[in-house]
């Protein structure tokens, strides 16, 4: 289901101003008109709560839109979200409510992209979008072979998060499983998409770094630098660096001083790799806008 762009202010945009804006201009694009549109539709009046001489009733279920066919009959419910949520997040609480409501259909938004969940299947689909970026194909040259079963599943899995919206995603791999091979299908696919133009892959250390650029990242020669001191800049699409380019040990900084990473906008990467991640320092609370894909 086809949505309008999305702005960078929309992360602060209320849940309601994401129905008005896009996820109610998406559904009435697809003929949901008002006679076949139910909004803040309450399908319980509550529980009655009693303390004491005192009672109240909590806020009854409700669901964001109820649609209806032609004859009147509902057949799915949407559940909204704001930007600061993937797509998918909404999908388990809608799936609840189509469950009270019998009813066959149950969609997610956050007014980026639409999940679809089919209750009689239990199918889940994507919006237009990303079901492309799931048809992407691997990378293949006469130097390169297909990825292993175990790789293959690991690539896509990832990217089936990535197409439902997923910021941040953890790929555990064996040692001598091919983790390297593995991120490259992966940043292969997502830069091949179109979406993610400008990516950062993140090791501990310069051998593997230089290992990495050498061997299974070769096909990006011509995209691709290595990050030299602190500047990210310049006409490149796949930067290779080190944690410690981006990130300085606190005892070290001056009064005032800004971390390095700090000097970039916070959507200057679409999308950040940190391979061997248990050795770095990212913050477990982390909610950049952007993805992160972190391999122990």
């Amino acid at each position: 289901m086809a949505v309008q762009s999305a702005t960078f202010a929309d992360i602060h945009l209320s849940e309601e101003d994401i129905k008005s804006r896009y996820i109610q201009p998406a559904l009435e694009d697809k003929g949901w008109d008002k006679f076949h549109m139910l909004l803040e539709y309450p399908y319980t009046p509550g529980q009655i709560i009693v303390q004491g001489s005192m009672k109240h009733r909590k806020r009854g279920k409700r669901v964001d839109y109820l649609l209806f066919t032609e004859d009147n009959s509902p057949i799915a419910i949407v559940e909204a979200k704001d930007r600061k949520h993937a797509p998918a997040d909404g999908i388990q609480q809608a799936i609840d409510y189509a469950k009270d409501l019998d009813l066959p259909f149950a969609y997610a938004s956050n007014g980026e992209k639409f999940v679809e969940h089919d209750m009689n299947t239990g199918a889940e689909r994507l919006s237009k979008e990303g079901a492309e970026l799931l048809d992407i194909p691997y990378y293949s040259d006469s130097d390169s072979y297909s990825p292993r079963y175990y790789q293959r599943i690991a690539i896509n899995k990832v990217i089936e998060a990535v197409a439902c919206g997923k910021k941040r995603i953890l790929l555990v791999m064996a040692t001598g499983t091919g983790k390297t091979y593995t991120a490259f299908q992966i940043i292969h696919r997502l830069h091949a998409s179109g979406r993610m133009k400008r990516i950062l892959y993140l090791a501990d250390r310069n051998i593997l770094i230089d290992q990495t650029m050498r061997q299974d990242f070769k096909p990006f020669r011509k995209v691709m630098t290595k990050v030299q001191g602190k500047n990210a800049e310049g006409g490149f699409e796949i930067y290779m660096s080190l944690y410690g380019q981006w990130v300085k040990n606190e005892k070290e900084m001056q009064p005032g001083e800004k971390q390095p990473y700090e000097s970039y906008a916070k959507d200057f990467f679409d999308l950040i790799v940190v391979d061997e991640c248990h050795r770095s320092s990212i913050d477990e609370d982390n909610t950049s806008d952007f993805p992160f894909i972190l391999i122990p």
